[in-house]
């Protein structure tokens, strides 16, 4: 009898490496989680309840209040804001003048730990290279000392050993990237 449940086979512990892994991101982003500004704070908690369905429900259910009230349909209230409900329109445009402050905010300090994170990523990608070229010069080293001539495929092992320019590497991808959208500094 098949069954197309996923099996109940307890998965394989993490590696110490993986769980060593993880608790680094875990600390970087404690530690970014710490360096926000209390602006920074309070935004994200606003960001937070704003951007929830209990938000949602709290603005239908004032919204509709208000307009039963000042549309004159509950006779025991008098309208306080009759149409074109002027109150309610400056209520709602200065929540949204604040809403979007507050977005923008948390915007700009995902950007700066986006911009942190891509330049980690840089930095670990170009130890990688180097360790990669590195390994492949020693491997390329051993195999000659072997006796291992190179066989017409494998001749790009040449270039792959040799330590990438990066401001080349760069100015080739700025160059391509000008070609093909044009320059983004001229107007």
């Amino acid at each position: 009898m098949s069954s197309s449940a996923p099996s109940s086979a307890p998965e394989p512990p993490l590696s110490k490496l993986a769980q060593e892994n993880i608790r680094t991101v875990a600390a970087l982003e404690r530690e970014a989680a710490r360096r926000r500004t209390s602006s920074e704070r309070v935004s994200d908690s606003m960001i937070r309840v704003m951007g929830s369905l209990g938000f949602v429900i709290v603005h239908v259910v004032i919204f509709a209040a208000w307009f039963l009230i000042n549309s004159s349909l509950i006779p025991a209230l008098s309208p306080f804001d009759p149409f074109p409900f002027g109150i309610l329109t400056l209520v709602v445009s200065t929540e949204g003048v604040l809403l979007a402050i507050f977005v923008l905010i948390n915007q700009n300090r995902m950007s700066r730990e986006a911009d942190h994170r891509a330049h980690l990523d840089l930095q670990i990608s170009l130890l990688a290279e180097a360790e990669a070229t590195k390994t492949l010069s020693l491997l390329q080293g051993l195999a000659r000392f072997l006796g291992h001539d190179l066989r017409p495929d494998e001749q790009d092992i040449e270039v792959l050993v040799e330590p990438t320019n990066l401001p080349e590497l760069a100015q080739g991808l700025r160059d391509n990237l000008e070609h093909k959208f044009g320059d983004p500094d001229e107007p």
